[in-house]
């Protein structure tokens, strides 16, 4: 069957990758691009850095480039050509094919050298010498000094991919330097027709730029604008086309034509949607035509094979991007200079990229001579036979292929909840993007005066954050962040206590936006803002951060908040850390957003669908967490450096809600006290988070007798805390490749909803009887552990204010039941706990022991418009958890402590047999 890019090419426009590393080519993926209708690839040293940085693709070559005493820079460069020569090969049947019109590898000059005209010449020569194939460009920069170096080398019958185009009026002087180049090749005896060259014309990053500066109109009362947002961009390319025919199509290159010369095609670039709201192949359907190239990172070409249109577009309301344009010249936008920082900006970007590439290679360097220790290490024992059949069979089936192709197969035949639920594989390349932006918008907020941010979420909208500002906490001068996750009316009112209303930003965070915990925080601290500063300017303390077309939207609107935050609708709230949901709040810590993206980044790298599952960081720990739970060792016990301790309140949603289902699940244990090895039973994957700098003196001796007792161990090494978002991409990967081996759909949560219903059905039977039910206490915790089983955990659910003090008290608990039964612990706050471990104790395997805490709420708080309390919402939270899982059968104790402090619980530590 014919692909949509095989329809695109009969079209008359080339599909190009953009993207190139060694792995895409020894894997022969990039041969099956080829098959499909890629026919030329791009690239550039950002693409170069992650790839050398975040995989094995290039140590071995590395290392022997080393050995030879090579430089930074003369290794960078042999590396580099040596991918771009397989390129050119594997492309050459393409450039025979088309005689020299299309199959074109490109390789970007030092990006060092974008304001130097000589200097770039010198190194365009000496490059395609060096690459000493006909079926490659050149890549130069669209600078006022690119031009004439453009000129000279199409005069000297280099081939050219002028990049960073984003004017047009530089892209009619890129037309003309291409020509006179022509001209001078023609008179000097040279063969005009050997001579290809493409002008690529970017067009993401305008959207970015113009966008951010027509919201801020809007937001200042220009609301007809809106209709503005996304267009300039395909506006800007559709002009450019025609300047492209009305320039090729003249008599000064009619001469040229007869010679046998090609015309320059223009090629839309940067085409990876960069706006969560906007469609994944925007750059891709208004822009098909006759005589062009659209080069595409891999998760564009992916969606357009799975639902693009190819259909000529690029000629069609031509008259309507006119009028764009002419909009935004008379509401002050001036694309000039727009387009002039654009070009700044990139050749800046693509200079830093080269510096960080060539630091990556130099950090490699010394590593790989140092025989330093892996990143990661393992000790898994009589396991290490079946991780390995497991990875085998990974590759057989080839699934990391299939999950970056968004293949619901990998996990289930119905593709409900999946496909729509995979945008985590590539929100890096949307929020990358939007740093700049967010950074902006943290300025704002200081110069705004707040001092305090609160975080109102639940879940996957708080947890992520709470991990952030534990290890990062708020740079100087940024305000504070604080987290509420809790109904318990102490932990809303100590949070009350601790802020300024009228100088507190409140960030609504939820992805449904009816959650209906943050919408009673919002109620009570919209009525104490109301309070502080009026009802009228109430409304710009508040943001948003949800989907597209949630009631949380409308709310923003209607109530004034200062900005709303629109999320990818494809990522799932517990996949969600590194989209806005968590940078928001990180930004407004002060935290570099770019540079913790960059880290992900890395991470994907080693991730990505050309890596072997042997050497695929993610699958490999996922077939490790999949494989070691189906033979038994199912409670996943994580073991962090004390900067990074609260990273286990994210991996426990993680892997509770997305693999505890279908009576299947892995446990992941967090926080729970280290104890002697003969504490432990046959259940356990121990896992150790190892952040260098932190004192981990007592942690790795007591992991190391643990590994000594025969107990399975991985262990991961972070350099520094940026290095958290490598984590993050790194466990997410991970858990979707174990819910493939345990055969369970790792983004659906299906036994979330019936204690909800149960909550909601507790409410409304308030709100007629004024009082919640009663519930009869019959059974001891003594009880509940005296039946415990070897494969067992407890789950200790505690509906009470947390507090220094009682983490403590319940982590004696938790060793208490180590030392008495040697069973795996747990420990949630509710109502947190029903957006981590709920779906895991509903819907998991039948080995939970569950004990709910709660207490008297000595001081209660009001909700403005609901006819309970806080107190009220968190004991029916609490009763709807209890009543669901005795309705399932579960094993569960309930126990009112009265005070609930931490001198209730110890008295609880010390009852305990």
């Amino acid at each position: 069957m014919t692909s949509s890019i095989q329809e695109t090419q009969r079209l008359g426009q080339a599909m190009w990758i953009d993207y190139m590393r060694r792995g895409l080519l020894s894997s022969g993926e990039f041969q099956q691009l080829i098959e499909q209708g890629i026919s030329g690839v791009t690239s550039n040293p950002t693409i170069f850095e992650k790839a050398i940085a975040g995989s094995t693709d290039y140590d071995e070559a590395l290392l022997e480039l080393v050995r030879e005493d090579k430089s930074k820079e003369e290794i960078y460069e042999a590396l580099v050509i040596e991918d771009i020569r397989a390129a050119a090969d594997l492309l050459r049947p393409v450039y025979d094919r088309t005689s020299g019109a299309d199959g074109y590898a490109c390789l970007e000059c030092n990006p060092l050298l974008a304001y130097d005209t000589e200097g770039t010449i010198v190194e365009a020569r000496r490059l395609f010498a060096g690459l000493d194939r006909r079926n490659v460009m050149v890549k130069v920069p669209a600078t006022p000094e690119g031009i004439p170096a453009i000129r000279r080398l199409i005069g000297e019958g280099i081939n050219v991919n002028v990049t960073l185009v984003f004017s047009l009026d530089m892209h009619r002087q890129v037309m003309e330097a291409y020509i006179a180049g022509l001209e001078e090749l023609a008179r000097a005896g040279g063969d005009a027709s050997r001579v290809a060259s493409v002008a690529s014309f970017f067009l993401s990053r305008v959207d970015v730029a113009v966008d951010a500066l027509l919201e801020e109109r809007i937001r200042q009362g220009q609301k007809e604008l809106k209709e503005l947002l996304g267009k300039t961009a395909i506006a800007n390319a559709k002009l450019a086309y025609q300047a492209f025919k009305k320039t090729f199509s003249g008599e000064r290159f009619a001469v040229l034509r007869a010679k046998g010369a090609r015309v320059q095609r223009p090629l839309w670039a940067s085409t990876g949607t960069k706006n969560p709201a906007y469609s994944d192949v925007l750059y891709i359907e208004p822009l098909i035509g006759a005589n062009t190239v659209n080069t595409m990172p891999p998760a564009t070409i992916t969606a357009f094979l799975e639902h693009g249109r190819a259909e000529v577009t690029l000629e069609k309301d031509v008259s309507a991007a006119e009028q764009t344009l002419a909009t935004l010249a008379a509401v002050g936008i001036n694309m000039e200079q727009v387009t002039a920082k654009l070009l700044a900006d990139g050749v800046k970007l693509f200079a830093d990229s080269f510096k960080k590439l060539l630091a990556s290679i130099d950090e490699k360097r010394t590593r790989l001579l140092a025989e330093e220790r892996a990143r990661f290490t393992v000790s898994l024992g009589m396991y290490s036979t079946d991780v390995e059949a497991a990875l085998g069979g990974l590759q057989q089936r080839d699934v990391i292929a299939r999950i970056w192709r968004k293949d619901h197969t990998v996990w289930k035949p119905d593709p409900g909840e999946i496909i729509n639920r995979l945008g985590w594989l590539t929100v890096t390349d949307v929020m990358t993007e939007q740093a700049p932006a967010l950074a902006s918008f943290a300025e704002e907020i200081q110069n705004a005066g707040f001092r305090n941010v609160v975080l109102l979420g639940m879940g996957g909208a708080s947890l992520g954050s709470e991990v952030l500002r534990h290890t990062f906490g708020s740079a100087v001068g940024y305000p504070e962040l604080i987290v509420l996750d809790s109904t318990v009316p102490a932990w809303v009112q100590a949070v009350t206590e601790a802020i300024d209303p009228a100088h507190t930003l409140f960030l609504v965070s939820s992805k449904s936006g009816g959650t209906i915990e943050t919408l009673s925080f919002y109620k009570y601290f919209r009525n104490l803002v109301e309070q502080a500063v009026g009802k009228g300017p109430a409304g710009q303390n508040f943001v948003a951060i949800t989907d597209s077309g949630t009631s949380l939207v409308r709310l923003a609107e209607e109530a004034g908040f200062r900005r709303v935050f629109l999320n990818p609708a494809d990522v799932g709230g517990r996949y969600s850390v590194l989209s806005y949901f968590g940078l928001v709040p990180a930004a407004l810590m002060g935290i570099d957003i770019a540079e913790l993206l960059d880290r992900a980044d890395c991470m994907r790298e080693g991730c990505v669908s050309c890596v072997s599952p042997y050497e695929n960081h993610g699958a490999w720990l996922g077939a490790t967490m999949g494989t070691l739970a189906r033979r038994g060792r199912d409670k996943l016990t994580l073991v962090t450096s004390p900067s990074i301790n609260s990273f286990g309140l994210w991996v426990e949603q993680l892997i509770a809600e997305s693999l505890g289902k279908d009576g299947k699940g892995i446990i992941p244990v967090a926080g729970e006290p280290l104890m002697d090895s003969t504490h432990y039973g046959d259940d356990r994957l121990f896992v150790h988070l190892r952040l260098e700098g932190d004192d981990t003196s007592a942690i790795d001796a007591a992991m190391e007798r643990i590994k000594s007792s025969g107990q399975p161990m991985v262990n991961l090494e972070l350099k520094e805390r940026y290095d958290l978002g490598a984590e993050f991409f790194r466990w997410e990967f991970a858990t979707a490749v174990a819910g493939a081996i345990l055969g369970v759909h790792p983004f659906d949560q299906p036994n979330v909803q019936a204690a909800k219903d149960l909550t909601a059905h507790i409410l409304q039977e308030y709100r007629t009887s004024g009082r919640l039910p009663t519930v009869a206490i019959a059974h001891s915790v003594n009880d509940l552990l005296s039946g415990a089983r070897q494969s067992d955990y407890l789950a200790i659910m505690a509906y009470i204010c947390q507090t220094p003090e009682v983490d403590q008290a319940l982590a004696d608990l938790r060793r208490r039941v180590l030392e008495q039964h040697r069973i795996a612990t747990t420990l949630g706050y509710g109502p947190r706990l029903l957006h981590s471990a709920g779906q895991l104790h509903k819907g998991g395997p039948d080995i939970g022991l569950f004990l709910q805490i709660t207490a008297d709420r000595e001081k209660d708080l009001p909700i403005p418009g609901e006819p309970y309390t806080f107190g009220v919402l968190a004991d029916a939270q609490a009763l709807g958890d209890l009543q669901t899982l005795q309705s399932l059968g579960r094993r569960v104790v309930r126990i009112h402590l009265g005070s609930g402090d931490a001198a209730t619980v110890r008295k609880l530590v010390s009852e305990l047999a």
